[in-house]
């Protein structure tokens, strides 16, 4: 049955391509050369090409003034590198299926491809019930046991409950509200359904805009995103990839099922690579088009070399960030199998909360106080600049507050003075300064360090890595590493060294291959090399974003007991600063960036001199002054 392209493109499911079309009829006749963005192409009835993608070309953006019922005004183009920041607003048109949800939403391994739904009912499954209205993540669609299904997880009680759903899965599915905020690009290549328009709301701009705003002075409000389709297409015989946009008069017939698609070069990109099954590797291909910048990989993704992608896989990966009070500060990914050593550096702590959270069992937390405070109640204790303490747990008090009894989340900790300690409770909501006292001297791999220590965390590189001609953490002034996250890589090799392996980022290193042949035999002992990897202030920005908000959510410090509402609190701050996100996410990391990195030697600068050398004295008469320990302090264990 012939469709008009327009008809086809509407009709198409993602999950299926690539496909054959054959020409039928229409304005391009028979021996007629089309061009196409640079790339001639022949359009003549009965003409064969194979469909590999279909990309959003451009946007055309109506202002929507009222969301409910959203009367369109204006229309006009927004080009795609447009700085807007923008929030999603939920699409309130149910999806009747599981199947219905994977054919329109870009469901994939970055975690802007695992969007949140919810159901109207309560759905049965087993010993599991998910409940109405209960945010359900999808993470990926694969085939288990000759069934396609969709790996699902819902979040109780910080506990995650993975499960799977079916494609034929029916009810009333609803998109979940979505309090991030996004590029255009972003938006483009995640957030816009196919098949669906996209309703947003103006926040601010990332960053400044050189050519005309297309906006009335002073607009911020909604957005109705209407995208612009182009197919891409590979024709016989031919490495080019061509673009056809869907309004071409075209009609064409779907053949994929009585096509042999050997005929056609198998072009694939990184992505498309990464979406190909494990059963599928490993493969040879020959690079068609190699990254801009390969110089982590010398020449083996040069074009025309041949390379063998042994498999796809996700690895984890330490992000983190070069100590210093000066911009730009340079970031870093770097693999657990890194092979230098790191000596620890003091950390900082604006407040007791973030003492809370640093506290180890493997040693007691010794920081010196860089800011007074005086507490409202008697039972809790007052600080002074250079005081020290040692951070032991979190438990509960009870104070005098307008004459009533109430229970406070506390920090006990011992106060060292001169040669004793004396118990000291200080208020998880107390905001002031500490830095850090390091006593260890021991030299740690990274593997080390995030098995026994909470990031984030502060080091400087003792011992480089040999294993590497140029070790890049080297020469770093100290380092913070900041979280562990999880991304997916490729294991490639070059053919002629097919035992030499390498990892290569799928969203940070893009390429075009065509499949040689599936037929390699894979080798029995491959060595894996791994490298540091530097990435860009965006690319950082953007890791920050969405794999710290999805993975850790930072946890909320405790309210002072007698102020219901304070703007002091960490609370508030935060608020404040989500506020002003939207007008500059740059800026805001720089700011966010200074709190958290600060020079080492103002570090340095903050710890006394004496504190190093008065600790072992301290430890040898800890069992004599014990007579004002904290089990004499009338307190309730949290």
């Amino acid at each position: 049955m012939a469709l008009s392209l327009e008809e086809f493109v509407h009709s198409l499911d993602l999950r299926t391509l690539p496909r054959v079309l054959e020409i039928q009829s229409g304005i391009y006749f028979e021996g007629s050369v089309y061009e196409m963005f640079g790339n001639e192409c022949c359009l003549s009835t009965g003409e064969v090409i194979k469909i590999i993608g279909l990309k959003i070309k451009k946007i055309i953006a109506e202002i929507c003034e009222h969301i409910e019922g959203c009367h369109s005004s204006q229309s006009f183009e927004l080009p795609m590198n447009f700085p807007g920041l923008f929030k999603i607003v939920a699409d309130k048109t149910p999806y009747l299926t599981m199947e219905e949800i994977t054919r329109a939403n870009h469901i994939g391994p970055n975690r802007l491809g695992h969007p949140y739904f919810y159901h109207q009912k309560d759905i049965k499954l087993g010993n599991l019930i998910i409940k109405q209205g209960e945010q359900i993540l999808l993470n990926s669609v694969e085939e288990i046991n000759g069934k396609m299904m969709v790996n699902c997880e819902v979040v109780r009680n910080h506990q995650k409950h993975s499960f799977t759903l079916p494609l034929s899965q029916e009810g009333g599915f609803y998109e979940c509200e979505d309090e991030h905020i996004y590029t255009l690009k972003e938006i483009v290549e995640w957030k816009i359904p196919k098949n669906r328009t996209r309703i947003v709301k103006l926040t601010g701009f990332s960053n400044e805009w050189n050519l005309t705003n297309p906006f009335p002075k002073g607009f911020y409000g909604s957005l109705i995103l209407k995208p612009v389709y182009e197919i891409q297409g590979v024709m016989k015989f031919q490495k080019d990839i061509v673009r056809i946009l869907p309004s071409l008069d075209v009609e064409v017939k779907d053949i994929t099922d009585c096509y042999d698609a050997d005929w056609f070069l198998q072009l694939l990109s990184t992505k498309d690579l990464f979406e190909m099954t494990s059963e599928e590797f490993p493969i040879v291909a020959e690079v068609i088009e190699g990254p801009q910048t390969c110089k982590m990989l010398g020449n083996i993704l040069q074009p025309g070399k041949t390379i063998v992608i042994h498999k796809k896989y996700q690895a984890s990966r330490i992000l983190a960030s070069e100590i210093r009070s000066n911009f730009p500060k340079r970031h870093f990914l770097i693999p657990t199998s890194y092979k230098g050593k790191f000596k620890r550096r003091p950390r900082e702590f604006p407040t007791a909360y973030d003492l809370e959270i640093a506290k180890s069992k493997k040693e007691p937390l010794h920081v010196v106080a860089t800011k007074a405070f005086h507490p409202l109640h008697d039972e809790l204790s007052s600080i002074s600049v250079g005081d020290q303490f040692l951070v032991h747990h979190s438990q509960t008090t009870e104070v005098l507050c307008e004459g009533k009894k109430e229970v406070v989340n506390v920090l006990a900790c011992e106060k060292i003075v001169k040669k004793s300690y004396e118990a000291a409770l200080l208020p998880l909501y107390m905001e002031g300064g500490f830095v850090e006292v390091i006593h260890d001297k021991k030299q740690y791999q990274v593997s080390e360090l995030c098995r026994q220590f909470r990031l984030p965390f502060n080091v400087k590189v003792s011992v480089r890595d040999l294993s590497i001609e140029e070790d890049i953490l080297a020469a770093t002034p100290g380092l913070q590493l900041e979280e562990d996250i999880t991304d997916s890589y490729l294991l490639i090799s070059d053919f002629a060294k097919p035992r030499e392996c390498w990892e290569i980022p799928t969203g940070r290193l893009n390429m075009t291959v065509q499949v040689v042949s599936n037929l390699f035999k894979e080798t029995e002992s491959l060595q894996v090399r791994t490298l540091v990897e530097e990435i860009t202030e965006e690319q950082y920005y953007m890791m920050r974003r969405y794999e710290s908000s999805f993975l850790h959510p930072p946890p909320r410090p405790p309210k002072h007991p007698s102020v219901v509402e304070t703007k002091s609190t960490l609370l508030t701050q935060a608020a404040q600063t989500t506020v002003d996100l939207p007008k500059s996410p740059k800026s805001h990391h720089v700011d966010i960036s200074k709190k958290l990195h600060s020079n080492q030697s103002d570090l340095d600068s903050k710890v006394p001199v004496d504190c190093q050398n008065n600790v072992a004295d301290l430890e040898r008469e800890r069992s004599k002054s014990r007579t004002t320990g904290l089990a004499d302090t009338n307190v309730t264990t949290g």
